[in-house]
């Protein structure tokens, strides 16, 4: 009985590792980057994750890079109404990341391109990156690629 206990526990552990992964620089907290599967020949994907500065000084997110075979150029998208229509357009300056608030970048709002891709995101795949803050510096982090139509997707705009 014991050993079926502690098999659950660790199994529960393990898959809750494998999920949720988080990353730490200074004051900020970089909650579970993730991007969706793509097509093999797809050129562009999102990439989303959460940036919560802890501090008491803002920060700013002012670049994302990727070795060459992960993608071209990887920008920081931002989604507004222009009238009628929706318009994706690069931000200027980079993200702000006002000190004790969590800045979100979800599908249908602000978001990482990865651009210009040799291949698409496989899932299950972990597609690794490097975040460039203005005053924390930098840290490398993972995105997990996660199934097309997952939970996560219904509940934003598609790509």
């Amino acid at each position: 009985m014991k050993t079926t206990i502690l098999t659950a526990l660790l199994l529960a552990a393990t898959s809750l590792a494998a999920v949720a992964h988080d990353y730490t620089l200074g004051d900020l907290t970089i909650g579970h980057p993730f991007a969706f599967a793509t097509p093999p020949n797809a050129p562009v994907a999102g990439g989303y994750l959460t940036i919560t500065n802890a501090g008491t000084a803002d920060d700013r997110l002012v670049a994302v890079r990727a070795a060459p075979e992960v993608a071209g150029m990887i920008q920081i998208h931002e989604m507004r109404m222009d009238g009628e229509v929706m318009r994706m357009s690069e931000t200027e300056g980079g993200l702000p990341l006002p000190a004790g608030e969590t800045v979100t970048l979800e599908q249908g709002g602000l978001h990482l391109m990865f651009m210009q891709l040799p291949a698409g995101f496989e899932e299950g795949a972990t597609i690794p990156a490097t975040l460039v803050f203005e005053r924390a510096g930098e840290v490398e982090v993972d995105f997990a690629v996660e199934p097309r139509g997952g939970s996560r997707e219904g509940h934003h705009h598609s790509d």
